[in-house]
């Protein structure tokens, strides 16, 4: 990599390059996520620590939060609670509704079927400016959308099928 390089900073005396820290971004959860989170599960609480450490920000929308209470189990109601309560929240406003709307005509027209529940959750992503935490990553085509990787992490794969939201 060349002095010019992007990623990289030359010293003072030229002789030395020093990797620049990754930037803060702001992160946007998804519904599996957050289920990982909750029943602790493929690393997801050590990777969101490991975040937050590093200076980003996590959040999620008003539509992830409807999904993960219709996928709540008796006894999770205080630790969803505990950790919804530590996320900022994005509501959808008419702005979203339409831009929702407009990525769904979009990506039909293009023979690729949007959910209505993941046009609204990548447009509240756009909206805010956040990348998108999530498992689904081929529900989420639009090129304007920034997806964060996920670590395969190869842990607890068969608990996966119990999670339907």
């Amino acid at each position: 990599m060349g002095p010019g390089a992007p990623g990289r900073k030359r010293n003072s005396q030229g002789d030395k390059e020093e990797t620049k820290p990754a930037p803060e971004m702001k992160l946007l959860l998804d519904t599996t996520v957050i289920m990982d989170v909750l029943r602790d599960r493929k690393g997801r609480r050590e990777l969101l620590a490991d975040l937050l450490r590093t200076g980003h920000s996590l959040s999620t929308s008003v539509l992830n939060v409807a999904e993960v209470y219709s996928g709540i189990r008796p006894g999770e109601e205080g630790l969803t609670e505990a950790f919804l309560g530590g996320l900022e929240e994005y509501e959808l406003g008419s702005q979203v509704a339409r831009a929702a709307g407009k990525l769904r005509i979009t990506w039909a027209k293009r023979g690729r079927p949007i959910s209505p529940a993941d046009a609204i959750v990548a447009a509240i992503a756009i909206d805010q400016r956040c990348a998108l935490l999530t498992d689904n990553r081929k529900d989420f085509p639009m090129p304007e959308l920034r997806l964060h990787p996920l670590p395969l992490t190869g842990l607890d794969f068969a608990s996966d099928a119990a999670c339907t939201t």
